[in-house]
């Protein structure tokens, strides 16, 4: 319980661990990007374009946590910066898939480096057995979450 006696007691919470362990690494992800000119959505949507090629706006939104606005709006500054392509008009219905251009490419690539210097640092503390439980757990969470309606089925 809280001080007051309401609500939730954030010392011992771990959904707030959580939000806060996910608010320092965006931090340290956005402090290695900056310099590359990226942003953590701008980079999310390149690893998603680098892995499923031709996603549409709103799979991306959905893959990198923004809004179909925010992701159209990065889009758009993508294509026109010359990291993605998309088509001038779209195959079926209003889907236009991107892809990744060459400069797009290696842009990624040189933010790769970043990203995964921020992910050793965060576990530098911790053996690989650890490492291991903690992505087990992590999943375990994100499964309970969105699969589970809180009724155990009993």
């Amino acid at each position: 319980m809280s001080q007051n006696g309401v609500g939730v007691d954030l010392d011992k919470s771990l959904g707030y661990l959580l939000k806060e362990a996910s608010s320092a690494l965006r931090a340290a992800m956005e402090e290695v990007l900056r310099p590359l000119g990226m942003s953590v959505t701008h980079y999310s949507c390149l690893e998603l374009l680098a892995q499923r090629p031709g996603l549409s706006n709103s799979e991306l939104a959905r893959g990198a946590f923004v809004t179909r606005q925010s992701m159209n709006v990065l889009l758009q500054a993508l294509e026109r910066d010359g990291y993605v392509t998309r088509p001038a008009e779209a195959r079926v219905g209003k889907v236009l898939p991107a892809q990744l251009t060459p400069r797009g490419r290696r842009s990624l690539e040189k933010a790769t480096v970043a990203v995964r210097s921020v992910e050793v640092r965060m576990l530098a503390g911790m053996t690989e057995t650890e490492q291991s439980g903690a992505f087990r757990i992590l999943q375990s969470m994100i499964h309970s979450l969105r699969d589970g309606d809180g009724d155990d089925g009993a």
